[in-house]
């Protein structure tokens, strides 16, 4: 193959270039296989769409549902569960408290943090950190309220949380929402935002995915721009990779091993990159392995648009068209 781009590139600078082109190109190795009819979901209700995933130190997969369908705007249905590593449900709770679960992220306490993407009739707009028992500990935003303030959201799309207790908000889900990141300390003090709408370089288009590395750099998954977008603690841009695809889902480990769902490439949203779960490193961007999505054509593929990990590699996917939650293990 290198060979060909060799030959066909007419001088030196575009064969380095051609070289260089981002690995999803490039076929990828799928050394996992699906852990078919893993979750055992509730009994006397439907399982509805599922973006949020984590796992906690126990190993138990936690999972932000929407109500048995695609959004809670009608329904009064518990949206969080957590399931042990067999996949039964241990506890759920978060009922009538939610137009359009979203985000996920625990913190090293275990607490639970979960973002609402939308608002309606007083809900929604909002981040709420729960015990694990489910108590409501601490809420950022105003319930039902959008806006651009340092106090308010408007469809906050993921979350995260750095060892200190600092927590870090991708608010705005595309569209006519906002388009930046919002740190807070662990009282919830507003500390500082940074990004804008565009499409240069530190702006974002649809923010949906965010995550932090063992250097505590801040990736944040801009699924409208096709990128990944890594910056410091402080918001100053360090790099950009396209070779994770359009990042519906971004999580790294404690190894920092990242873990990327593209639910959305397409041939004309992201010509010629396969949709899929990507494995690699955060610390040199490198590609390891896809995992393909389910489905008759790659432009049409099932993927999931919530990941996680667990301390031995396994993968949980949360599918939000197919309505599901997967487990993926070593073949």
């Amino acid at each position: 193959m290198y060979q060909f781009i060799l030959k066909s590139a007419r001088s030196t600078a575009a064969a380095c270039a051609l070289l260089l082109m981002p690995l999803p190109l490039l076929a990828q190795d799928n050394p996992y296989r699906l852990e078919a009819g893993w979750a055992k979901y509730p009994t006397g209700r439907t399982w509805g769409s599922t973006s949020g995933v984590e796992v906690d130190r126990a190993g138990n997969v936690w999972a932000f549902e929407r109500c048995g369908a695609r959004d809670c705007s009608d329904s009064k249905l518990e949206t969080i569960f957590q399931f042990d590593r067999n996949g039964n449900i241990v506890k759920s709770f978060g009922g009538d408290m939610f137009v359009f679960p979203h985000g996920m992220a625990l913190d090293r306490e275990g607490n639970v943090y979960v973002t609402d993407a939308d608002g309606k009739n007083g809900k929604g707009h909002v981040v709420v950190k729960f015990s694990p028992q489910g108590k409501i500990l601490m809420t950022l935003g105003k319930a039902g309220v959008a806006g651009q303030s340092n106090e308010l959201f408007n469809r906050p799309s993921a979350v995260t949380v750095a060892p200190n207790g600092d927590i870090y908000v991708a608010d705005g889900h595309g569209g006519e929402s906002n388009a930046r990141v919002m740190k807070f300390a662990q009282d919830g003090r507003f500390l500082k935002s940074f990004g804008r709408k565009g499409k240069g370089r530190g702006e974002f288009d649809e923010l949906h995915a965010i995550a932090l590395d063992s250097q505590g750099r801040v990736f944040v998954g801009d699924r409208g721009n096709g990128l990944i977008k890594i910056f410091d603690a402080e918001g100053n841009l360090l790099d950009e990779w396209k070779q994770f695809g359009r990042p519906s889902g971004v999580y790294i480990d404690a190894a920092d091993n990242i873990y990327v769902t593209d639910s959305q490439s397409d041939a004309k949203r992201n010509p010629g990159v396969r949709r899929g779960i990507r494995v690699g490193s955060a610390k040199d961007g490198s590609v390891r392995a896809l995992i393909p999505g389910v489905g008759p054509a790659p432009d049409k593929e099932s993927v999931p648009e919530g990941v996680a990990a667990d301390a031995a590699g396994v993968i949980y996917g949360a599918e939000t068209s197919a309505a599901n939650l997967l487990k993926y293990v070593r073949k």
